[in-house]
């Protein structure tokens, strides 16, 4: 069986395990654990522990365990309510990480309790916070407020220096394929990327690396970004030639929701074939746009099917 590690954070990362999960595939999940946000955020600063909001939603989104009890362990709490807006799981992941103190030894009772196919790692067990950096050198302390900012962002780094999980840079080594997915550029997937552990083992890995890329923009972080940019803004901490493909969408996308997004200040990702040619990657391209929840996503199925099609393509 093909073994895949990929990269995120968010629901971008979430959303494209639903697909993949459906294909016989190892698949090891990488997240990231610096939001400060909503639920997250306040448990983090009442227990002083890593991030738990994208952990539990990749657990969710690898569960084979049945609707009812994914119902259950996503319900929030009312928000005016002394728990309010905490949803189970996160609750669930606090109190294991209270119980047995780090993510090695809590995932393994979740993953066992939601019959987890695969296998999932946060990059760190350290409590740390993302700082970004505008193009002006101004510093914005928080994954939170750098995504409320709308700032231009040069670069991120962390807090403090983050030791990085062995069993990721292991993962790595044995990949077949490594997936950049879709998501937040500057505040889900770079925080993976920035470790220089990371960015070595990537580049030593034998494994051909495959890009997600977004289907909008996102203010602040990539504005007026063509597919060619986003991958461009990630080769420049992995290095040129990084990227072997990219996934990106060439759907419409509905007049309504097209309004929608543009005033919340996000645009159509454009795809500029020509200059994605000149830098030799291989552009897969397809139809993939889909609304859940009020949502644009990625057809969760379509992309995985492109992804296996890519990695069995050698065969």
């Amino acid at each position: 069986m093909k073994k895949v590690v990929i990269f995120g954070g968010g629901s971008g990362q979430s959303q494209l395990l639903k697909g993949l999960m459906q294909f016989p595939l190892d698949i090891t999940a990488v997240v990231s654990v610096s939001d400060n946000g909503k639920s997250t955020g306040k448990l983090r600063e009442e227990f002083q522990i890593p991030a738990v909001g994208d952990i539990t939603k990749v657990l969710m989104a690898m569960s084979t365990t049945s609707k009812g009890v994914k119902e259950l362990l996503n319900y929030r709490f009312n928000k005016d309510s002394s728990i309010g807006n905490h949803s189970i799981k996160n609750l669930i992941m606090t109190a294991l990480l209270e119980m047995k103190g780090d993510f090695a030894h809590s995932l393994p009772i979740l993953c066992d309790l939601l019959d987890v196919k695969g296998t999932i790692l946060p990059l760190t067990e350290d409590c740390a916070d993302l700082i970004g950096i505008t193009k002006d050198g101004e510093e914005i302390y928080g994954e939170a407020e750098i995504t409320a900012a709308r700032q231009h962002i040069a670069s991120i780094k962390y807090s403090k220096k983050i030791n990085v999980n062995k069993k990721v840079l292991d993962a790595i080594a044995k990949a077949d394929l490594i997936i950049i997915s879709a998501g937040s550029l500057v505040t889900s997937i770079m925080p993976n990327l920035i470790c220089p552990e990371i960015k070595k083992a990537i580049k030593n890995s034998k494994a051909k690396t495959l890009y997600i890329c977004n289907m909008l923009t996102q203010p602040g972080e990539t504005d007026g970004f063509k597919v060619s940019n986003h991958i461009k803004f990630l080769e420049k901490t992995l290095g040129r030639h990084s990227i072997d493909a990219v996934i990106a969408n060439t759907s419409e996308i509905p007049h309504k929701m097209s309004l929608l997004a543009k005033s919340e200040g996000k645009d159509p990702v454009l795809i500029d074939e020509k200059e994605i040619e000149k830098m030799k990657i291989k552009l897969i391209s397809e139809k993939l746009f889909k609304v859940e929840e009020g949502y644009v996503r990625h057809d969760a199925l379509k992309t995985a099917y492109l992804i296996f099609s890519y990695l069995m393509e050698g065969e």
